[in-house]
């Protein structure tokens, strides 16, 4: 049967299987998706239950600030940062959980704030199996410090260093009588450590040592054991919910004797918890600068941001802790290049060795992991520090 189609067309059916090639070629290519993930996760594991929950959330409103502030500038590499916080109310266990489901369904890029020295202690071993960036933990303990550890980025000054610098002030006050209060978990035992060897410097011992359950409010043994070895300082190492109770229990015993803390009692809980000027002239150790020194040029941008990411603004010790870890971290981050690896971001740590954030200085040597040396002693007042 003759075709009915017109010569024109069957011409053009015919050449049709040559040209679509050549059409296929010469159309423009489809935009493909860059590699990798849009955006780089940062991963938290920290008590935002319990009670050192509000210290919790003061870090990582601090975190948060600055996180806010690069995604403002376009993110790192042209990634935005997302932090993803678990809570783990303080339980080593609840901490390794969190952290195996950051490492291995957020696929985090480095984690940052984890509280407690047990908490740290418990999640080491993952973190050095899969090669994570920790930064930032929030101790002091020399668990994380001694032997190196190349994975762990530690911010903050030592107990050790703490303790020292607490117990010179004491010894330089004349008060030589000092009782050590300890709570019993592993930063309670790295502080009693601390204590003994920093008293042993000048030829002196604990006039006596008591421990208490953590945040428990069960201190009046304690208590009695200070006013009887007639102690004129203690040097509590405790959240503050164990602290205030201790406060409160040797101020019906009658006892004067100064009481001292390090930087993780929660300086904001124990005003809260010992309200009506019970707390004037308790004394804390501090790892961070003042917060409300606009003088010091990281801390002026400190309050600013922080104006911008609350609608009142609220400045602290904890939130500038975690402002300042998160912009160690950033820091690292766009050393470490467009092609970010965990691996190339431990790198980029260690190829800072010496990063002056505005006034808070971070120096890493050859096998120390400890960025940060600064202690700054405060007494707390009648009245709240503020805007």
């Amino acid at each position: 049967m003759a075709s009915t189609l017109p010569a024109r067309r069957r011409l053009a059916l015919l050449l049709l299987p040559l040209l679509v090639p050549l059409l296929v070629r010469s159309a423009p290519a489809p935009r493909v998706p860059p590699s990798g993930p849009r955006e780089l996760v940062i991963g938290q594991s920290a008590p935002f239950s319990g009670p050192s929950a509000q210290t919790a959330k003061d870090y990582q409103q601090g975190l948060l600030a600055w996180f806010a502030e690069v995604n403002r500038r376009g993110g790192i590499h042209g990634r935005r940062l997302r932090l993803v916080s678990l809570d783990d109310s303080y339980d080593p266990q609840l901490t390794l959980r969190n952290t195996r489901r950051l490492v291995e369904r957020q696929q985090a890029i480095a984690l940052i704030g984890i509280f407690g020295t047990a908490n740290s202690k418990a999640i080491l071993p993952l973190v050095e199996k899969v090669g994570i960036p920790f930064v930032a933990p929030r101790t002091g303990a020399r668990a994380l410090l001694k032997p190196f550890r190349p994975m762990v980025f530690n911010m903050r000054a030592s107990y050790q260093a703490e303790i020292d610098q607490v117990i010179d002030h004491l010894v330089r006050d004349g008060r030589h009588q000092v009782a050590v209060v300890h709570i019993q978990d592993a930063y309670g035992e790295d502080g009693l450590r601390s204590s003994q060897a920093a008293l042993a410097r000048h030829n002196l011992r604990p006039v006596a040592i008591a421990g208490v359950q953590r945040n428990s409010t069960n201190t009046a043994a304690a208590a009695r054991q200070v006013v009887a070895a007639n102690a004129n300082a203690v040097l509590v190492i405790a959240t503050f919910t164990s602290s205030a109770s201790l406060s409160r229990d040797l101020s019906r015993l009658g006892s004067r004797a100064q009481l001292m803390n390090l930087s993780p009692v929660g300086i904001e809980g124990l005003q809260d918890a010992l309200p009506g000027g019970q707390a004037n002239g308790i004394g804390i150790s501090q790892v961070v600068p003042f917060p409300w020194n606009r003088r010091v040029p990281v801390v002026a941008q400190y309050q600013r941001l922080m104006q911008r990411q609350q609608k009142v603004a609220s400045y602290g010790y904890s939130s500038l802790e975690g402002f300042l870890a998160a912009r160690w971290l950033t820091a690292a981050l766009e050393k470490a290049g467009p092609n970010l690896s965990r691996a190339r971001v431990a790198a980029a740590f260690r190829s800072l060795p010496n990063l002056d954030l505005g006034g808070f200085r971070l120096r890493l040597k050859p096998g120390d992991n400890q960025a940060s040396d600064l202690v700054e002693l405060t007494f707390l007042g009648s009245q709240r520090w503020g805007p």
